[in-house]
C-alpha cells in the first residue's frame, strides 16, 4: 500500500513536471508557475510547499543544514553502559557517532534499538559499546543534499558525519533533509501547539521557551518572579548569561535544565528534569 502510494507520488510529479517545462525555461519560472496554480486552487498549499522544498534542495550542501559540531551529542568509546543509557534517555536522539580519542575521532554510530536490543539480550553481563556500534558513512561539507538523500535510501543509512579539512564538521540525518522538503517534523520532544508544558516520566518535563513564569510557578508551585523577564526562556537565558546552544544544560532552582531546541537569537524547547537532593550543589 505504501509503495503504491510513493509510486502514484512520483507519476503526479512526473505528469507536472513535463507540464511545466513546456511552459517555464527555468527554476524561478518553474516555481512562479505552481504559484499562480496554487492561487487559483488547483494545487493544495501544503503541496506547493513540499514542491518548491524539494525543487530548492537542489542548491543545498551538506553544510547549509548540518547540525554543528558543537552540537552534537556524542559518546566516547570507552562510557559505561549506565552512562550510555542515560545519555540515550536524556537526549531523546535515536542515533549517536561514538568517538575514541576527541571529537575528530568517529570510530562508528550507535543506534538506540540496537543498544535496546543487546541490553535485552545480554542483561548484565559485560558490556563494550564497539559489539553495537554500526560503521559510520563521511561525508564532504559540499556534499549536495539532493545526491545525500538519495544516497540515504539506497544504503538504508539514516545519518552522515560531514567534514572538512579540519576534521569533522558535523552530521546531516535523513530527518534534517526530509524537513528541508516538507517542513520540520515533531518528534516525542515537540509540544502539541497548545500544551506549553508536558510530563514524561516521574520528574522529567519538557517546556516551551515561551511558557510564561505565572503558569510555570502554577503547574510547579514554585515562586519564580523577575522585573526583567515574562518567560521560562528568558529567565534560563538569564541564568547562561547567553543564548545557549542546543545540548547545553544548568542547574536551576532545583532542576537541572537541558536545552533541546534553540537558534542563534533564542532557546525554543527546555528539558527541566528535577534533581535529587545528592545531585544539587551546595
Amino acid at each position: 500500500m505504501i509503495r503504491d502510494g510513493r509510486n502514484l507520488f512520483r507519476r503526479w510529479l512526473d505528469r507536472i513536471a513535463s507540464l511545466v517545462t513546456r511552459e517555464a525555461r527555468d527554476r524561478a519560472g518553474i516555481i512562479g508557475l505552481l504559484r499562480r496554480a496554487e492561487g487559483r486552487g488547483l494545487i493544495d498549499p501544503d503541496a506547493l510547499l513540499m514542491i518548491e522544498g524539494a525543487i530548492q534542495i537542489s542548491d543545498l550542501q551538506a553544510r547549509d543544514i548540518m547540525v554543528p559540531r558543537v552540537q552534537m551529542v556524542m559518546l566516547p568509546n570507552d562510557a559505561g553502559r549506565e552512562e550510555i543509557v542515560r545519555t540515550v534517555l536524556d537526549s531523546g536522539h535515536s542515533r549517536f557517532p561514538v568517538i575514541g580519542a576527541d571529537a575528530n575521532d568517529v570510530i562508528g554510530i550507535l543506534l538506540a534499538k540496537d543498544l535496546l536490543a543487546y541490553l535485552s539480550d545480554k542483561g548484565g553481563s559485560s558490556f563494550d559499546i564497539k559489539d553495537v556500534m554500526r560503521p559510520a558513512v563521511f561525508i564532504p561539507e559540499s556534499k549536495r543534499i539532493s545526491f545525500l538523500l538519495r544516497e540515504f535510501r539506497v544504503s538504508r543509512n539514516h545519518m552522515a558525519i560531514v567534514v572538512n579539512e579540519y576534521g569533522v564538521a558535523g552530521l546531516v540525518t535523513i530527518e534534517d533533509v526530509i524537513e528541508e522538503i516538507v517542513g520540520e517534523i515533531e518528534d516525542e520532544h515537540d509540544l502539541e501547539e497548545e500544551a506549553n508544558i508536558g510530563q514524561h516520566g516521574r520528574n522529567r518535563y519538557t517546556i516551551n521557551a515561551i511558557t510564561p513564569l505565572a503558569e510555570f510557578n502554577a503547574y510547579f508551585q514554585a515562586g519564580l518572579s523577575s522585573e526583567q523577564y515574562e518567560t521560562v526562556g528568558g529567565m534560563i537565558v538569564g541564568a547562561f548569561g547567553h543564548v545557549p546552544l542546543r545540548g547545553e544544560s544548568i542547574d536551576f532552582e532545583g532542576f537541572n535544565v537541558k536545552v533541546l531546541r534553540a537558534d542563534k537569537r533564542r532557546v525554543q524547547l527546555l528539558r527541566f528534569a528535577r534533581l535529587r537532593p545528592q545531585d544539587k550543589q551546595d
